[in-house]
């Protein structure tokens, strides 16, 4: 999957009044696992001393601000520059995908006409985010975990008594796995994680303390696993079902 990924073209649009400096070393970070950043770009009013902090990290970050200034009071006119910049990037048809940093919900409609036109649509935004901008996109994952220090974000993981009292999160994992089983009852874990994917884009088993899927199956200790090898690769195939 990450291999696929190396050569995607993604545009990464960030919404300066609505997503934090703090998270853009792990946000870029995060981005490169899904392709590359060709056309980086940051929107606000940068006459504004509240933008002043994004300001120290542009130059570093190679983001290209783009000034919108507030024409009418109580009117977010940076959306608006947003939404017609990225349908001007559509229709060059120079990119694979978008990265729409935001937790506004006006980019709820964005998301889902480009990915009428097939391209991927990779949302970023608080947990306040609005559902519907959640839900149109392919992906989005929460900021939250993108101002935590990779080696330190185990902190926030909650413990099993919590996670099984998770009816959401529980119900989940035995749908999909259920929905991935072949006809012996075994789901490829990668296809259970595409599976949910498709189903939840917002999950994440890093929202939970697990950085990926599979640490996640295990620490729950619902389901049987099985590590099966293959003459054609190193690497150990990974099956679960429900115990």
């Amino acid at each position: 999957m990450i291999e696929n990924n190396l050569h995607k073209r993604l545009a990464v649009l960030i919404d300066a009044d609505n997503a934090s400096p703090k998270i853009i070393n792990g946000l870029l970070e995060e981005i490169a696992t899904y392709g590359i950043a060709s056309v980086k770009r940051i929107y606000g009013n940068w006459t504004s001393p509240s933008l002043g902090s994004w300001k120290e990290v542009l130059l570093k970050h190679a983001l290209q601000p783009i000034q919108q200034f507030e024409y009418t009071v109580g009117k977010n006119s940076t959306d608006s520059a947003m939404i017609i910049d990225a349908m001007d990037l559509l229709y060059t048809g120079k990119l694979d995908g978008f990265c729409i940093v935001s937790s506004d919900s006006d980019f709820t409609k964005l998301a889902s006409r480009l990915r009428e036109e097939g391209l991927f649509v990779y949302g970023f935004g608080e947990k306040k985010t609005p559902k519907a901008f959640v839900g149109a996109c392919d992906k989005f994952v929460y900021t939250e975990i993108l101002r935590e220090n990779s080696s330190n974000y185990k902190q926030t993981r909650m413990t099993k008594k919590q996670l099984l009292a998770d009816r959401k999160l529980i119900d989940m994992l035995y749908n999909a796995v259920e929905d991935a089983a072949n006809e012996n009852g075994w789901s490829h874990l990668g296809t259970v994680g595409q599976t949910i994917a498709n189903k939840s884009p917002e999950f994440d088993p890093r929202n939970y303390g697990f950085k990926k899927l599979g640490e996640l199956i295990k620490y729950l200790g619902l389901f049987t696993i099985d590590e099966r090898s293959s003459d054609n690769s190193p690497a150990k195939a990974v099956y679960i079902r429900r115990k």
